[in-house]
């Protein structure tokens, strides 16, 4: 029900002006800790600077490696890494369009193809899906972390269940609530977010025990290091999964995977498969995912040759 709730959440949210994205790491200091059910991503100043460069993920060492648009510099002295490992990230790099390289004296340098925008992330949003607040889960921890932290701008809760006044008062103050029906898939606001402040020092839970709380003190420049590639992964990830290769398996027309056979939304990955008795091996059928995100989000699926194709600006979300 969870997931199935998320990829129609995912749809509705959908928007020219932000990118919505799922399961997404959020921990700094201990990664792994904190998966994000979905991210909205806002543009900021530099939004079309960015999807000019690339639609897919730039990887963060390359970004954060010693490199310009100016001169090229060897990749010995742009990244601090061992040679094999600086060299598989400038191949992807080259890949996606950030970086070219060449030979000189038979050493290899490299050069980026644009600057790369340190503006050009707006808001972003962590939104925790829980549909039944009966079997709430670990809820209330994962929402302490988010406010803790305050890596994102806003955090919401979104829930199929009916909210009480005993509900909101178990949920942290600054969370915002939505009321969402993922059959019709409107959504009422239940408690409008209060905004955090990611530009200040946070608070990463570690560990909670009744008599202990381990903490981590996160500083600005960490969360806004996290910010960029948390931004950079939902930029390239976006939220639809692969369809299911079955030959009952299709795609909903805004691109959630769906069995034909049992009538419904699935989980490719966890409903698919040998395990399934009315599983038939096929190729998966054309979702067109790409075009349905070039035309319903802010991300562009084609930047090389038509440069920035949208003015950026800040949504919220209502």
């Amino acid at each position: 029900m969870e997931y199935r709730f998320e990829l129609a959440l995912c749809a509705a949210l959908e928007s020219p002006d932000r990118v919505v994205a799922r399961q997404l790491g959020a921990g700094v200091e201990t990664p792994g800790t904190r998966i994000v059910d979905v991210c909205l991503l806002s543009p900021g100043a530099g939004f079309d600077d960015r999807a000019a460069i690339s639609a897919e993920r730039i990887p963060d060492t390359a970004i954060e490696a010693a490199v310009g648009p100016g001169e090229a510099v060897p990749v010995a002295d742009a990244f601090g890494l061992p040679p094999d490992r600086a060299a598989a990230v400038v191949e992807r790099a080259v890949e996606v369009g950030y970086l070219e390289r060449e030979r000189r004296n038979g050493r290899p340098v490299v050069r980026a193809t644009a600057r790369y925008p340190e503006d050009w992330v707006g808001d972003l949003v962590a939104v925790e899906n829980k549909p039944d607040l009966g079997t709430p889960g670990d809820l209330e921890a994962q929402l302490r972390y988010d406010v803790a932290l305050g890596l994102f701008d806003e955090v919401v809760l979104a829930t199929a269940s009916y909210v009480t006044r005993a509900h909101l008062n178990r949920i942290p103050e600054p969370v915002g609530v939505w009321r969402f029906d993922p059959e019709t898939g409107e959504r009422e606001v239940v408690r409008e977010p209060t905004s955090l402040d990611p530009a200040a020092p946070g608070v990463e839970i570690r560990d909670e025990r009744p008599s202990r709380t381990d903490v981590a003190l996160v500083g600005p420049a960490a969360k806004a290091r996290k910010r960029r590639r948390i931004a950079e992964r939902a930029y390239g990830k976006g939220w639809r999964p692969d369809p299911p290769a079955c030959v009952h398996g299709e795609a909903t027309a805004d691109g959630r995977p769906r069995c034909a056979h049992f009538d419904r939304v699935v989980d490719p990955g966890r409903e698919c498969g040998d395990g399934c008795p009315a599983f038939e091996a096929a190729d998966p059928p054309a979702a067109d995912r790409d075009r349905l995100r070039d035309e319903r989000t802010a991300w562009v699926a084609a930047p090389e040759g038509d440069g920035p194709r949208r003015q950026s600006g800040l949504s919220r979300y209502l």
